[in-house]
Formats: C-alpha cells, structure tokens, sequence
C-alpha cells in the first residue's frame, strides 16, 4: 500500500520511533533503523488499519442512509381515495 507522507511527517515519525525504542526496549536505534521500521509499518501494518477504517466509515454511512431515509419517508402525504 502507497501511502505518501510529507517529509516532515516522516521525520517526526522517525523520531518517535527512534523515541520508542529509546523508552520502551532501551535500544538507540539509528534513523536509518528507524526508517526501515517505518518502511515495514506502511507496507505491513498500514493496510490494517486503512482496511478497518474503510468499514469503520461503511457501517457511519449506512447508518446516516438508513436515518435520511427515514426521514425522508416522513414527507409522504396520504393518498385519499
């Protein structure tokens, strides 16, 4: 999956993952190291969240449909025969 960052989100990303191991596993990693990582996270993990997001968005879009067509069926008018 293709996802384009500007280099200053790349940065800051690199950083924060450079922050991460620092913290959490006690490791310097290198912002070559740091990178590779954000390389696996787009192109392996990435498509995960889009993917579930995707429905995220499907199940809000249904919902809204189902309440305007709800709504709209309340401008019916009677038919007197």
């Amino acid at each position: 999956m293709f996802i384009k960052l500007t280099k200053e989100q790349q940065e800051l990303m690199i950083a924060d993952i450079q922050y991460f191991f620092s913290q959490e596993r006690d490791e310097e990693i290198t912002e070559f190291a740091a990178e590779r990582v954000l390389d696996f996270v787009k192109e392996s993990l990435a498509p995960h969240f889009y993917n579930a997001a995707v429905h995220d968005v499907k199940h809000v879009v249904e919902q809204q449909y189902s309440s305007l067509e709800d709504e709209i069926l309340t401008l019916e008018r009677p038919i007197k025969r």
